[in-house]
């Protein structure tokens, strides 16, 4: 197991969600890279932007939300699950899910709006 710097209950989360995408360690091939932007000194001198490639699905996933390695090797992960889950069920993946439930609120309130 993988020490992302989060807590043992999200790292169980997103090995049971790899694990439900059939996404497996062996299958990512994984770079670091130096990541630009805001950050300061500490950007510019480690190499903390994730690059991660699934090879049996050719997606790629490049990650560069925090300051932290660990923490955006956590993110990146979860962020592939993400796109496999769209990938493999389309509108019944969670984030399509989410997504449905904002626009069917936004609408509502224009309703609610224009009366």
């Amino acid at each position: 197991m993988i020490d992302f710097g989060v807590t043992p209950k999200k790292a169980d989360e997103l090995s049971r969600r790899m694990a439900h995408c059939g996404l497996r360690e062996q299958d990512l091939e994984e770079k670091f890279i130096r990541s630009s932007g805001p950050g300061g000194q500490k950007v510019n001198k480690s190499a903390t932007c994730v690059y991660l490639r699934h090879k049996p699905s050719q997606l790629e996933v490049k990650m560069q939300k925090t300051r932290s390695q660990p923490l955006n090797r956590f993110y990146a992960r979860r962020r592939l699950c993400e796109l496999l889950e769209e990938k493999l069920l389309g509108t019944k993946s969670p984030t399509a899910l989410k997504q449905e439930k904002i626009r069917k609120q936004k609408n509502r309130r224009r309703r609610r709006t224009k009366s």
